[in-house]
């Protein structure tokens, strides 16, 4: 079967995605905990359940933008992302674009993936293994 220039590419593409997936994911993470980027709201205390997410959001976005424990990580974060979704989306409507859980069940998957496809070369866990 011939290989296309695509499928050359497949798991470049993979890494960006664990990429781009992890550092909109940290900016979560920032916002609960720094206040960064401003979204209006204030910081979360660490003890609260929306901090313990925010440090998910933070430590984990890092780990995963470094693809460092990918697949572990991944896992936890996508528990946490289902976990939010049903607490804090899911009792606000049926329909995840009028409850705002759209994000949360899409990081969910995301993450979901990456626990079975590994994180792509351009990673930690790669370089490890070599």
């Amino acid at each position: 079967m011939e290989i296309t220039l695509l499928d050359e590419h497949r798991p470049k593409a993979l890494s960006v995605l664990r990429i781009v997936a992890a550092l909109l994911f940290l900016e979560h993470g920032t916002q609960k905990l720094l206040g960064f980027p401003d979204g209006g709201g204030d910081i979360v205390s660490l003890a609260s359940l929306s901090g313990v997410a925010g440090l998910l959001e933070l430590v984990g976005g890092v780990l995963l933008v470094l693809g460092f424990k990918t697949r572990i990580v991944a896992f936890i974060l996508s528990g946490e992302m289902a976990f939010a979704y049903w607490m804090a989306h899911a009792p606000r409507s049926f329909f995840p674009v009028l409850n705002g859980g759209d994000a949360a069940i899409l990081f969910c998957f995301v993450f979901l993936y990456l626990v079975f496809s590994g994180p792509g070369p351009w990673s930690l866990d790669r370089l490890r293994e070599k």
